[in-house]
């Protein structure tokens, strides 16, 4: 009977855990420690590099003072709040940005190119909810061209100092992002959309099942994985109950010994 209850508990356990939906597993999302990451400066600097830590200084050079017309000019006490969160941490990325430019011997511009300016231009002429509307699109576009050029560097850079900074220019502009879309008014039709898998990708899913099992969806829980997640499940109690039945089955003879001495 104790066989019984332990099977039948690890049962249960396994089938809760299979089942456990992603979101209350995962409590928090993890933020990456920075502290992990060294900042000497060592390691070769590519071309990509250098024009990364431009850009990213670019982006401060009219973000700013974006987010500072955001406060004359926009009507929206949101749209405001935006602006100034934006501005800020602007001013904070810029101080990482050129302190990194200034170890690593990187020139940086001190004001915005052509096609910033007449983004500013732009919002220069605009008042109220025409300026929310190009403040938050032009901003949004440009974070989201950013986004994935942040990406490259992350993974790819042979610098220490300029993977450091890529961390964190990538947190800034996650967060700029979220603030930005927060305001509702996103035209996300207007969005540039990814370009088509390369063929090389549409090879790789066609894998073994084993691979696509890992890979459906964050949850685990895809209508492609269920019927294996369940036959998975199922296999384990068969294999369960037929070793706990024969555990018993070779318990019975020495019960029925000890029985038959007694009653002796």
């Amino acid at each position: 009977m104790f066989g019984w209850r332990r099977l039948w508990s690890a049962a249960l356990l396994t089938a809760g855990l299979i089942l456990l939906p992603g979101s209350a597993a995962l409590a928090d999302v993890p933020v990456p420690p920075e502290n992990l990451l060294t900042d000497r400066g060592r390691g070769d600097i590519s071309e990509a590099d250098e024009d990364f830590v431009i850009k990213v200084r670019l982006a401060g050079l009219w973000e700013i003072p974006a987010g500072e017309m955001a406060q004359e000019k926009s009507d929206s006490t949101r749209i405001k709040r935006i602006g100034r969160s934006i501005a800020d941490q602007h001013n904070e990325l810029d101080e990482l940005t050129r302190n990194a430019a200034e170890k690593l011997n990187i020139d940086l511009p001190d004001k915005p190119n052509k096609d910033q300016q007449g983004w500013l231009d732009e919002m220069d002429e605009a008042d109220g909810p025409d300026f929310d509307g190009i403040y938050i699109d032009r901003l949004r576009a440009a974070h989201g061209k950013i986004f994935p050029a942040i990406a490259t560097i992350r993974a790819s850079t042979r610098n220490d100092t300029v993977r450091k900074l890529a961390q964190q220019a990538n947190q800034f502009v996650m967060t700029h992002m979220t603030l930005l879309e927060s305001s509702n008014i996103v035209d996300f039709e207007s969005l540039p959309t990814a370009p088509p898998p390369a063929a090389a990708a549409a090879a790789a899913t066609k894998a073994p099942a084993a691979a696509a099992v890992l890979s459906a969806d964050e949850s685990g829980l895809g209508g492609s994985n269920m019927p294996l997640l369940l036959a998975a499940l199922g296999g384990g109690l068969a294999v369960g109950i037929v070793i706990t039945r024969q555990v018993l089955v070779n318990r019975r003879p020495s019960y029925r010994r000890r029985n038959r001495y007694y009653a002796d």
